[in-house]
């Protein structure tokens, strides 16, 4: 005798729970693993939080309602330098001290006054000033992928393109242990099967290590002192600040002046967005995530589901509208809901094209469910 039942109960066996995935995904809005455009708001420019960092996005968002941010800038010195002081200024903010304490209470042990950085011999450096290259918390979700991003820097010495040394490339099992990863200059290699080129950690000149990585945090913080000597002069550009516009210009290292705002951290973003030389600017990055699935393994036997309760299946009387069926009765299956205890849907699975289903055929369906 056929079945008719519309849904059956899996069996404990069709059901394997509790599986962890590691997926990788493009960083950037629409899925896109690069980005070479780099656009600023004038309006959010031209607020308090203007002294402290700026964001860019991946569109113009003047003219572009869609335009979302991709990552922010920061520049930070333990004394405050780039930025006014309360001896110039009662009212000033001392915005750059504040951004270096911020990320040091964020990224250091309670111990550590200053960030540091392997010198040449591997001992590690105090460095007075960072760069902090935040990426959007929406845009890296779990935390980026280690071995898997890099940026190129450009000034009058050159374009560089700065990664980690984490060693990964196409498994998120490989590579150095633990979360904080040293930049440096290097090659990802992508389009080939080689590991990335780890090539220089250091400044030859300066002997002080580029910078470190946080890997769960989406953050890479760049010694300033280092990156400057390695890029040199960024072009000159015109930016929009709370204090009106002003011309940026000079060695990436920044502006140590104290009596007026220096808004160092758009040093940096135009050494990002502004290829020297007419070279096209290239932001790679991914992110990675732990996704929990569960897989059902949907049985239809030989006996079930080879009858559709679809009205134009059958004639007023009853009768099969193919008339074929009368003998050899098919669906084709197209569909695939999971149901709770209460017979809720909660959730829908669809096949790439129909599956014929009728009495000499059986279907082994695999869902998998991710959350």
């Amino acid at each position: 005798m056929a079945n008719t039942d519309i849904f059956t109960t899996f069996n404990t066996a069709d059901i394997v729970p509790n599986q962890e995935e590691v997926i990788t995904r493009a960083l950037f809005s629409n899925n896109d693993g690069n980005l070479t455009t780099f656009f600023t708001s004038s309006t959010e420019a031209q607020r308090q939080s203007g002294y402290y960092y700026v964001n860019a996005y991946n569109v113009n968002p003047l003219f572009n309602s869609s335009a979302e941010v991709q990552f922010a800038v920061a520049y930070g010195h333990v004394n405050g330098s780039g930025s006014m002081t309360l001896q110039d200024n009662d009212t000033a903010l001392m915005a750059t001290k504040a951004t270096y304490a911020q990320y040091r209470a964020m990224l250091l042990d309670p111990t550590a006054t200053k960030f540091q950085f392997d010198n040449a011999s591997g001992i590690a450096t105090d460095a007075n000033a960072i760069y902090v290259v935040n990426i959007a918390r929406s845009r890296y979700r779990e935390k980026m992928d280690a071995g898997n991003w890099s940026l190129p820097l450009s000034g009058s010495n050159g374009i560089f393109t700065f990664i980690d040394n984490s060693g990964k490339k196409f498994s998120d099992t490989n590579g150095l242990s633990g979360n904080v990863f040293k930049v440096g200059v290097g090659d990802l290699k992508l389009g080939t099967e080689n590991e990335a080129d780890f090539q220089q950690a250091t400044d030859p000149i300066t002997g002080e290590g580029y910078g470190l990585f946080y890997a769960d945090r989406g953050i890479v913080v760049l010694n300033a002192k280092a990156i400057g000597s390695k890029v040199g002069i960024i072009p000159n550009q015109t930016i929009y600040t709370p204090d009106g516009s002003k011309v940026i210009s000079g060695s990436l290292s920044g502006s140590a002046i104290q009596a007026s705002e220096q808004f160092n951290h758009y040093r940096l973003l135009s050494s990002i967005q502004t290829g020297y030389n007419g070279i096209i600017s290239d932001f790679q990055a991914r992110r990675t995530e732990n996704v929990s699935t569960q897989h059902f393994f949907v049985r239809a036997t030989n006996r079930e589901f080879n009858y559709s309760n679809n009205p134009t299946y059958v004639n007023t009387d009853g009768t099969f509208v193919e008339s074929t069926f009368n003998t050899d009765p098919q669906t084709f299956i197209t569909t695939i809901g999971l149901l709770n205890d209460s017979n809720e849907m909660i959730a829908v699975a669809k096949t790439s094209q129909p599956i014929v289903k009728s009495f000499d055929k059986e279907v082994l369906i695999k869902v998998k469910l991710s959350f």
